[in-house]
């Protein structure tokens, strides 16, 4: 008796301890997504103790410092006021934040910014008053269209709803629970009648510099919300039927997402190609955030049963993410400005788009959440000479041959002289650029990092092909038939050995491709790593050394990235028909 008793006494003590550990372990998470920690030199966020009757002289030297900090965050900052610069919360009076926020307003004004303040919060100090701390956004005014530009990528099982929520954001009305508001969306009569998104359709949700949305007023083009947007989300709606995986994965690659939602229908929990899409974002190393949907169809019972099973599933060795339940305006704020900082957390949103519930929250993390890239890092790309990947092919009447895609380096203008390729014998063609289009709105020069539509004329389609690239002719590109990738073989049901064939995605190339040889094993496992040569079957490909590969063949998948390219020789220009008239 006095055995047993022991022993349910120590396993009773073993699951209190363990208990207290898990309690100690979101303790010390909910202060590491909360607290503020010492104050970078770069970076779009500024600590500001008080701001109250600067001298002139410390008045320019403010408005330098936030020209600085716009410069970084690519036209938004985040100011902190009653932050010491050593991210101690101190707070201010009611008076001296009053004052501290009239100056900064004055700051604002003088570098051609709006300001809003995000969140107001007490602080407890040795005081007797109350003192707050106070977040504020400072985004420039736009001008010549340089809007602050981020794309989103929107994954998900097939109707977890993800047409319908872009619909319900871009077009400011909610559904009517039958489809109604992702109609818009749709590009082909098949899809209307489906209701299933076949092909990548781009949908835009604009914010003016007051972090108001643009897009709500009676039947705003794309143009009008361009000329008055001061920041722009491109959604990429993107496939969520097995059926078109390789439409999926092809807007993954080539279109350069700066962020992934996933979206999870609330009755049906991560079921399909949910895991799927998570592990493709994943492998890419794209951030991601998640986007419970249909919460008007559930019990709250079965939507916190979702957050449970995601949030198993995210803390799984293979994802080690920290999920972050946004529940408040609070939450957004810190979430988007955390999500951005740490790649480990991933914000959970529950939604509906007939309610509405919890949609005001998401628009809010929209307006808040920063670019990746820096200032410093767009510059050096900037420098560099053009590469503009192509996406997609089309022919406008009046205007001619159109391709969209991607600005990879340098700068792009009306007029410039670029050669396209390479060719089924690895020829490049000669063009020059005609109008440039930018969110479906006329632009003069193009940027890199940004995705635009370049009309080129007369010139012929048939030479042009989804993956070829438009280059400077001074780059002189190399083309190769075969290159050697480091991969890992994430799943395969038997072994993977030379002679097997893949379908491969590398950026905009997606094409099969033969293992020509594995270097230094006669065949490869699931989970295990080699060098691979692969061999194009169709044509050559503009590769570059260390871009992402990802292959696949039914269930087989496998990522890597680039490490030689054995190349075909430099570039020929064509002398036929690819001319200017």
């Amino acid at each position: 008796v006095w055995s047993s008793t022991l022993c349910s006494f120590t396993v009773s003590f073993n699951k209190s301890i363990a208990r207290c550990l898990t309690f100690l372990h979101s303790v010390c998470l909910a202060l590491f997504v909360s607290l503020p920690v010492s104050q970078a030199e770069e970076g779009n966020i500024e600590y500001k103790l008080k701001l109250v009757n600067p001298t002139q002289y410390r008045f320019e030297h403010l408005a330098t410092q936030m020209k600085w900090r716009l410069q970084e965050g690519r036209g938004e900052a985040v100011y902190q006021i009653g932050v010491e610069d050593n991210g101690m919360l101190v707070g201010l009076s009611e008076e001296d934040m009053r004052a501290s926020l009239k100056t900064l307003h004055k700051l604002a004004e003088k570098v051609g910014a709006d300001i809003t303040v995000l969140r107001e919060r007490e602080v407890d100090y040795d005081s007797d008053e109350a003192r707050k701390i106070a977040e504020v956004l400072i985004r420039k005014v736009p001008d010549d269209q340089q809007f602050l530009d981020l794309r989103v990528a929107v994954l998900g099982n097939v109707d977890s709803g993800k047409s319908t929520l872009l619909g319900v954001l871009t077009q400011g009305e909610l559904d009517n629970g039958r489809g109604r508001a992702r109609l818009n969306l749709f590009r082909h009569l098949h899809e209307i009648q489906t209701g299933r998104t076949s092909s990548i359709s781009f949908e835009i949700l604009g914010f003016n510099s007051k972090g108001e949305v643009v897009n709500y007023s009676e039947s705003r083009t794309a143009e009008e919300i361009c000329e008055s947007a001061s920041k722009m989300i491109t959604f990429i709606d993107l496939a969520g039927h097995h059926k078109y995986l390789k439409t999926t994965i092809f807007g993954l690659t080539s279109y350069c997402p700066d962020f992934a939602m996933l979206v999870v229908s609330a009755n049906t929990g991560i079921a399909g190609t949910t895991r799927e899409h998570l592990g493709l974002a994943m492998a890419l190393k794209v951030p991601i955030f998640i986007v419970i949907s249909k919460v008007d169809l559930c019990t709250r019972a079965t939507v916190e049963r979702t957050v449970r099973q995601l949030e198993r599933v995210l803390k799984q060795p293979g994802c080690n993410k920290v999920p972050m339940v946004v529940s408040s305006t609070d939450d957004a704020v810190t979430a988007a400005q955390q999500f951005a900082q740490s790649p480990n957390i991933t914000p959970i949103f529950t939604l509906s788009s007939v309610s509405g519930e919890s949609l005001d929250l998401l628009k809010v993390f929209f307006n808040i959440i920063p670019p990746l890239s820096n200032s410093k890092e767009q510059e050096e790309l900037m420098q560099q000479l053009t590469e503009f990947q192509v996406d997609e092919i089309y022919t406008v009447p009046e205007v001619g041959t159109v391709v969209g895609g991607t600005l990879y380096s340098g700068i792009c203008r009306e007029g410039d002289h670029l050669i396209v390729g390479p060719t089924d014998s690895g020829q490049f063609h000669k063009l020059t650029i005609g109008s440039i289009q930018r969110n479906r709105s006329a632009c003069r020069v193009l940027r890199a990092g940004q995705a635009a539509t370049l009309a080129l004329g007369n010139f012929d389609r048939s030479l042009l092909r989804k993956g070829m690239v438009m280059v400077s002719p001074e780059m002189n590109p190399t083309i190769c038939w075969m290159f050697e990738a480091e991969i890992v073989l994430l799943f395969h049901a038997k072994t993977f050995h030379k002679g097997f064939q893949v379908t491969v995605h590398i950026g905009n190339v997606r094409q099969t491709a033969n293992v020509a040889a594995v270097y230094g094993k006669e065949e490869l496992r699931t989970g295990e790593k080699a060098v691979v040569l692969f061999k194009f079957i169709k044509h050559p490909e503009y590769l570059k050394v260390g871009a992402k590969v990802l292959f696949r063949e039914g269930v087989t998948k496998g990522i890597g990235h680039v490490t030689k390219l054995q190349p075909i020789g430099q570039y020929h220009p064509s002398h036929s028909e690819d001319e200017e008239a």
